[in-house]
């Protein structure tokens, strides 16, 4: 193997793998007689190349091993994405509008309180800030309501990849409410 190829293999095994690892992990990994000083030599120039060119990654040394993080400078732009998003649970209410909405959708606010038969603007927003619905656009009739629809997050959430991996509505006529 060529040394460009094992310094690209070092690379590719440190980005998947996330913790530290030795030079010792690397070179089993590599399966290549090379000796540690090899090794450590290729890791410098990574890190060399990072630095030089103010990538967005960077390879530090804790203690025997090293590992790919990402480069403080950019800590910033980071935290955003990574901030924790406050989720709560769901409440009754909002997990039967979401039903509605997934089934009936495109819905009115209008058509969601006559199918509840309450009011549902608090519910509706808690539904939008969770990303679980969105605004789908006005429908062209007095006072332009908005319409919702079900988000991808909704998607994700149930593990579907698309809405007709919903359960038909039929096998929830069976069920007996207390």
């Amino acid at each position: 193997m060529k040394r460009e190829e094992i310094k690209n293999i070092i690379e590719a095994v440190m980005f998947a793998y996330g913790d530290p690892i030795s030079i010792k992990e690397l070179n089993y990994i590599i399966n290549e007689e090379l000796s540690s000083k090899e090794i450590e030599y290729m890791l410098n120039s990574l890190i060399d190349e990072y630095k030089e060119n103010n990538r967005g990654i960077q390879i530090i040394k804790l203690e025997d091993k090293y590992q790919m993080c990402t480069n403080k400078d950019y800590a910033s732009f980071i935290k955003k994405i990574l901030e924790p998003k406050k989720k709560k649970s769901l409440s009754q209410a909002t997990l039967e509008t979401l039903t509605i909405i997934a089934y009936k959708q495109p819905i009115t606010k209008v058509e969601i309180e006559e199918l509840r038969g309450v009011k549902c603007d608090k519910v509706i927003q808690t539904l939008l800030e969770n990303d679980l619905i969105f605004e789908a656009g006005r429908l062209n009739k007095i006072g332009k309501p908005i319409i919702y629809k079900t988000t991808n997050e909704f998607l994700k959430l149930l593990s579907l990849e698309k809405l007709e991996e919903l359960p038909p509505l039929e096998i929830y006529n069976n069920i007996d409410v207390e």
